[in-house]
């Protein structure tokens, strides 16, 4: 009887511990599994959800292009137009360095008249005299945050190959020339205010955008590590050196400020594909580890649309796509100017409506003065701007595009790139659609509505629309709204006052769309 019972409780324990070991097994595969890593290659990646849904609900990001440049421009003729590539146009002189005319580019005569011959002053120099005395992350943060924008961040390195981080990967870096880690500033207030951090990269264009100094001369040995090892001015090809550089600045940014966002600026499709799938596989991995979705931005045809989201450099398409895109823009010269030119509020929340009815995302630049103060001018437009989207935002964030994107007269004739150059001025005739779910959505004037607000693409000849509407109002208003549906469209009347000087957005609530089965109950239809 005694041994009966041990060999039961050993029975017992034996089964207990099988048990154990594969609930430990099942639960292993399945955290191996969550936790699949991405491979550096095209089809593993093809995988990655690109578009996650904070990103598709954010619509509004804001970065920065600010850095020793904006320091060059100081003195400028403010009638004069200069290249946003300082440091590659002040070397093209029209000799040493061609020209189509023979002349020198107004960035030389410029940078030859302030500092003097870039042989002997060259873009060290103007790296020496960046004195970021005026820069407050938290001032900087505060405007984005009332602007509305979702996520923010600096340009963290532009062509110029100067890091606007503490970095250990580079000694061209805000800490060693200025005193400073905008980034780790920016990374702080940012993410105290609920918005997402981004940083962008653009220094995969170093190697031309240095090109010119080469061929100028010059250039100290000792400080190739800023301007690249010497190469001809029409070399595609880096050498090792600098996909080594250009991946350990990455890599470093990534590591040490886990990044929402990464946005790259074009010329990286030049560049190898093994490079990029390392990238890629590298940072949507670490969002795994981090356990947040990671976004990454593109220009051209760097990765493929499955892997990452594209964007359109002051452009945007002339119709919807399947796919979340993104427009990057900027209200004046991306870099500080004197006496610089801005979009009014009105045409930055037109250009943001149209993005948005298309499945788009805007990421509006704020150029600061070169000591990195936020410009007056620029101030109050981010403001005009958060005061529009406070009364309006349902009507943006966390919306997709309804069924046509939009109607009215004024329109792009083309999509792409830079098509911001042509003047579009949006009418009140001009309708963009967007939509919260398949029982509301919302018609948005985009000027103040005068008389009456006929929507054609709600006519009740046309199939857009076969629900029942129950109510419409106008967002930030209390006012009834007066309408009616026929054949000409929905009309509705103009409200006696209206909550902005700007667009206005109209919610439009559904009964929503039913169906019977069959057309009845069941045994109706039999015989």
């Amino acid at each position: 009887m005694k041994n009966s019972k041990i060999k039961d409780m050993q029975f017992s324990f034996l089964r207990k511990l099988v048990l154990m070991v594969v609930v430990v097994s099942i639960v292993g595969v399945t955290n191996t599994k969550a936790q699949e890593k991405f491979k550096k290659n095209w089809e593993s990646l093809s995988k990655v959800n690109e578009q996650p849904e904070w990103f598709r609900d954010a619509k509004f990001g804001i970065y920065a292009h600010w850095g020793p440049v904006s320091n060059a421009f100081v003195g400028a003729d403010p009638d004069t137009w200069y290249a946003g590539w300082h440091g590659m146009k002040m070397y093209v002189d029209g000799k040493k360095v061609p020209t189509k005319n023979g002349k020198p580019t107004t960035n030389y005569i410029h940078h030859k008249k302030k500092y003097g011959d870039p042989k002997r002053h060259g873009y060290t120099e103007i790296i020496e005299e960046f004195k970021p005395t005026g820069f407050d992350a938290k001032v900087w943060a505060e405007l984005f945050e009332a602007s509305g924008a979702k996520f923010a961040g600096p340009v963290a390195m532009h062509h110029d190959n100067f890091a606007m981080w503490d970095a250990k990967s580079t000694r061209w870096n805000s800490m060693n020339y200025g005193g400073i880690d905008p980034s780790a500033a920016l990374k702080k207030e940012i993410e105290a205010r609920g918005m997402k951090f981004m940083g962008s990269f653009h220094h995969a264009f170093t190697w031309q955008y240095f090109a010119p100094a080469h061929k100028y001369g010059g250039v100290n040995p000792k400080d190739y590590d800023l301007y690249t090892n010497p190469h001809s001015l029409d070399s595609e090809t880096p050498d090792k050196d600098f996909y080594d550089q250009w991946w350990a600045k990455l890599k470093e940014f990534i590591d040490v400020y886990e990044p929402d966002v990464i946005w790259f600026d074009w010329w990286l499709e030049n560049m190898t594909d093994e490079c990029r799938q390392e990238f890629l596989a590298y940072y949507y991995n670490k969002g795994i580890e981090w356990n947040k979705d990671v976004v990454v931005c593109y220009k051209e045809s760097t990765f493929p649309e499955e892997t990452a989201i594209k964007d359109y450099e002051r452009g945007r398409p002339n119709q919807p796509k399947e796919q979340v895109w993104l427009t990057d823009t900027s209200p004046g010269q991306w870099f500080y100017r004197p006496g610089a030119k801005f979009k009014t509020p009105n045409e930055l929340i037109d250009i943001l409506i149209d993005i948005v009815a298309k499945n788009g995302s805007m990421l509006l630049n704020v150029p600061p003065n070169p000591d990195g103060s936020i410009p007056e001018e620029m101030a109050s437009l981010l403001k005009e701007m958060g005061a529009w989207l406070k009364i309006n935002g349902d009507a943006i964030f966390k919306t997709r595009p309804w069924t046509v994107f939009g109607e009215g007269p004024t329109r792009l004739p083309e999509g792409g790139h830079k098509i911001e150059k042509l003047k579009i001025e949006y009418k009140n005739s001009d309708i963009r659609y967007t939509k919260k779910s398949d029982k509301e959505f919302y018609a948005i004037v985009m000027d103040a509505p005068k008389g009456e607000t006929i929507l054609k693409t709600l006519s009740t000849d046309i199939g857009v629309l076969n629900s029942k509407i129950l109510n419409i109002e106008l967002l930030g208003s209390n006012e009834k709204i007066s309408w009616e549906r026929d054949s000409r469209g929905l009309v509705i009347k103009a409200p006696k006052s209206v909550p902005s000087q700007y667009a206005h957005a109209y919610k439009i609530t559904l009964e929503g769309y039913t169906e019977n089965n069959i057309g009845g109950d069941v045994d109706t239809h039999v015989d």
